[in-house]
């Protein structure tokens, strides 16, 4: 059995105080038996990320921590950029790598993506690789190729077991921020499309690895997503800024 994995990508949001109220209150509105089902991520801007360890580490709290980028180097003269082992440093478990927003606003390439999840593994955290099409790739047919292209290029050169541990989040970057979502049907269709890739290269670990899907995630549309049999939790973007509606969207089966 895949445990259910919610992510909530906080994006530009949130100072470090801003972001301390956000977990605690967060973790109040959760259950043990929340926590037993889903395993619960937030990743909050790099200024807050010492904030919100504090927190989880301090109150005993069940939540994971994520980052929302990483650089693939360890040190460096790479001005504005964040080193894997300083991630680590923070008990960070998850890095969100090759985002959309990433790829489209800031000209991240596939092997740029592949090299932040080879990082990522190598010091002992979680990639959460994204995959997805725009509209215009959706209204010319080119979805599949576009989704599979990328799923063999940001897991490159990995082992069987390392792309069985790490996450794909299914991102269609028409659906981002704009309140339209894919069908439940549309999106298990895809993450279909990306276990039988993953199958076809690396054999059971497509069994194994985490599927998400990430595109305007929302309590409305949550338990729908979830039925589905190729679809393992949600990449959160909006709706996880709300403590509120995050547990809403985490207590899905409730």
């Amino acid at each position: 059995m895949r445990r259910v994995l919610v992510a909530g990508n906080w994006k530009m949001h949130k100072t470090h105080l801003e972001a301390i109220q956000v977990v605690q209150k967060l973790s109040y509105r959760l259950d043990p038996a929340d926590y037993e089902r889903v395993e619960v991520v937030v990743a909050p801007p790099f200024t807050a990320l010492r904030s919100v360890q504090t927190v989880i580490e301090a109150d005993h709290l069940l939540i994971r921590l994520g980052a929302q980028n990483v650089h693939w180097k360890d040190e460096g003269a790479f001005t504005g950029e964040i080193a894997p082992r300083m991630l680590q440093s923070l008990s960070v478990s998850y890095v969100i790598v090759g985002h959309s927003e990433r790829r489209e606003i800031f000209g991240e390439t596939d092997e740029w993506v592949n090299r932040k999840a080879k990082a990522v593994l190598a010091h002992g955290m979680v990639p959460i690789v994204c995959v997805g099409e725009t509209e215009a790739e959706r209204d010319e047919g080119a979805s599949e190729d576009k989704v599979r292209r990328q799923v063999l290029a940001g897991l490159a050169g990995l082992d069987p077991e390392a792309v069985a541990g790490s996450v794909v989040a299914y991102e269609p970057i028409w659906a981002i921020g704009t309140g339209r979502t894919a069908s439940a049907d549309d999106a298990d269709a895809m993450a279909a499309l990306i276990r039988e890739t993953i199958a076809d290269r690396w054999g059971d670990a497509a069994e194994r690895i985490r599927i998400l899907y990430g595109g305007s995630v929302n309590p409305g549309n949550i338990a729908g997503l979830m039925a589905k049999r190729n679809i393992d939790g949600g990449l959160v973007g909006g709706a996880s800024l709300d403590p509120d509606t995050f547990a809403s969207v985490i207590r899905y089966w409730m």
